[in-house]
């Protein structure tokens, strides 16, 4: 009888022990190749963040927060760069378009972002991926808001509706520039990155909420209406960072050394892809330790299968001892006991691939609006095939340890009776 086939049958009548071993041979299977296709997500969605910038500067600090709350929103800068010294750069000669970023408010936890229209001119994202617009336009009225898809999505918001800003990050406020209300006048595309829970709106409007305010603390009675506000004031007096773009990509290293030695105040300009790299650098330890619990499952997984078939050798002794009267050799029985363990090892990965890709499927949405990750539903990749590859080459050793033991033994021993 064929090899394959006698294996199944064996395995079928010993089905409710095969089927938790494939279980968990399963779950280990889609854990590990669940932290490898998050692992590859994350890289890719922080890579398509923002592309196209030669230079993104701000104050001088160290340049992975600078990355992190200019381009991710994530924490908080602490020095700001004065309007002179951007207005500076942005007018030098060989730069061909800056984007300035002005942070501290928010909506109901999401960050508000202060830019001008070159914004939804020259920002991009992914491989040189413009932002698009689902409804609406950019803002042209002080008072006017473009919104993240997932803002929009999840707040319910839509055109022409109204939202109040609040001084501030946190999902709760006490206080607000509730006296000057926005109006929602456009909702861009999902881009799958921190545009998407950004609400956006002129530096402009910035300067307008905050006249009346001293320290972060509002001033009873000095609110002023749009119409007694001077043209001069809505002119910032400082930003949070730019981003900035070069008519010769040669120039940017000069550039750079000008920037970090600016005399005027403390400037730091680098280089997003330089300062990915150091990122992922930082979050390597982290990437090595979950890659190392999730082995560690995997193997714990193996061994219960060992363990098992270790101790159904002393059931199966009878069977085997038949099989030997029959004319199977010893080397039968150990090709027929890790094919067992290579069939196991197969339907728990199959299964394991299943598993995760109906996880992926459900999850899919929310890991996309919430988080801004879109993770994939693909066929395995290059890296997750060396990893199933390794799963395969376990399997097989799992399926040698319980035929070397099966192999010492005897046609005497199996028949014999034990006392």
């Amino acid at each position: 009888m064929n090899l394959f086939t006698l294996g199944f049958k064996s395995l079928w009548s010993r089905r409710f022990t095969v089927m938790l071993i494939v279980m968990t041979i399963s779950i280990s299977t889609a854990l590990l190749l669940g932290v490898e296709r998050v692992r590859d997500s994350v890289r890719s969605s922080f890579t398509n963040t923002v592309s196209g910038v030669d230079l993104l500067v701000g104050a001088r600090g160290g340049q992975i927060p600078l990355l992190l709350y200019s381009v991710f929103r994530i924490g908080n800068a602490t020095n700001n760069i004065t309007w002179e010294s951007y207005q500076h750069f942005a007018k030098r000669r060989g730069v061909k378009w800056t984007i300035p970023l002005s942070l501290g408010d928010s909506h109901r936890g999401y960050r508000v972002l202060g830019t001008n229209q070159d914004y939804f001119r020259y920002y991009q994202v992914g491989k040189e991926k413009k932002l698009t617009f689902a409804e609406g336009k950019q803002f042209d009225g002080l008072l006017e808001v473009v919104l993240g898809a997932e803002v929009a999505e999840t707040l319910g918001y839509r055109l022409g509706d109204s939202l109040i800003i609040s001084h501030g990050l946190g999902s709760t406020s006490f206080a607000e520039h509730d006296d000057k209300p926005f109006v929602v006048s456009g909702i861009l595309n999902p881009t799958g990155t921190p545009v998407d829970t950004t609400i956006h709106i002129s530096l402009a409007a910035i300067e307008a909420i905050h006249i009346g305010w001293e320290q972060g603390v509002k001033i009873p009675g000095a609110q002023r209406s749009l119409d007694r506000i001077r043209p001069g004031e809505l002119e910032p007096e400082a930003i949070t960072a730019f981003l900035l773009g070069l008519e010769n990509r040669i120039q940017v290293f000069k550039l750079q050394r000008e920037i970090n030695e600016y005399l005027e105040e403390p400037l730091l300009g680098i280089l997003p892809g330089v300062a990915l790299l150091e990122l992922w650098g930082f979050m390597s330890v982290a990437e090595k330790a979950l890659w190392i619990v999730s082995m560690f499952v995997v193997l714990a997984g193996f061994f219960g299968m060992v363990a098992v078939s270790l101790a159904g050798l002393n059931e199966r002794r009878r069977e085997i001892a038949v099989y030997r009267a029959v004319g199977a050799s010893q080397g039968h029985i150990c090709a027929l006991l890790v094919v067992e363990a290579m069939i196991l090892t197969i339907a728990g990965i199959l299964l394991g691939i299943i598993m995760l890709s109906v996880c992926l499927l459900i999850t899919q949405g929310l890991l996309e609006t919430r988080y801004g990750l879109y993770v994939a539903v693909t066929l395995p990749t290059a890296s997750e095939l060396k990893v199933i590859a390794g799963l395969l080459g376990i399997g097989l050793l799992s399926g040698l340890v319980p035929a070397v033991v099966a192999y010492r033994n005897t046609l005497v021993d199996g028949l014999s009776a034990k006392t």
